[in-house]
């Protein structure tokens, strides 16, 4: 039997709470400079291990989007960057906006597997854009494989294997 459970939007926010005071949740805001805009947009939650995931996605699909952006936030934050994500004004989204005071911010897209080009066009447009925004910052597109790096992308997109990303000590 189905039955469906009625909560208002102060609950269900108060049960996000809960679960980041867990330390089973991580969420990250909208990049704006208005607080406004901040409380208006959903905020993106991740578990904080990507060993969670089947307990929050039910759909049996293997996410390894989902695990690989969840490894590259945990690792923002072991760097102690503040993270947020972009939505440009043409509606595009970037995965994570990375920066720490006296550090040249960067702006992070993860894809597991770039294998297609209408995949790579995607990912670059997002970038692309959001460089309008913020011009003179680091693009840098992770990808799960060396195998789906593309051989063309803009010069001044870094594309990387995030194992090669992982690996690397922050400067």
């Amino acid at each position: 039997m189905l039955f469906s459970v009625r909560s208002s939007k102060d609950s269900l926010h108060a049960y996000l709470s809960h679960l980041e005071d867990c330390f089973l949740v991580r969420t990250i805001c909208l990049e704006t400079g208005s607080e406004r805009q901040r409380m208006v947009n959903p905020r993106k939650a991740y578990p904080v291990d990507p060993g969670l995931i089947p307990v929050f996605d039910r759909t049996g699909r293997a996410n390894l989007g989902h695990a690989l952006e969840t490894v590259v936030l945990m690792e923002l934050e072991r760097r102690r960057m503040d993270v947020t994500y972009v939505r440009t004004p043409d509606g595009f989204e970037v995965d994570f906006l990375a920066r720490r005071p006296g550090e040249a911010p960067e702006l992070i897209q993860v894809c597991a597997d770039l294998g297609t080009p209408e995949t790579t066009e995607r990912e670059v447009r997002a970038l692309a854009d959001a460089a309008k925004v913020y011009p003179k910052i680091t693009r840098r597109l992770l990808t799960l494989t060396r195998d789906g790096v593309p051989g063309q992308v803009p010069p001044n997109v870094v594309v990387q294997p995030a194992y090669e990303w992982l690996l690397t000590a922050p400067v």
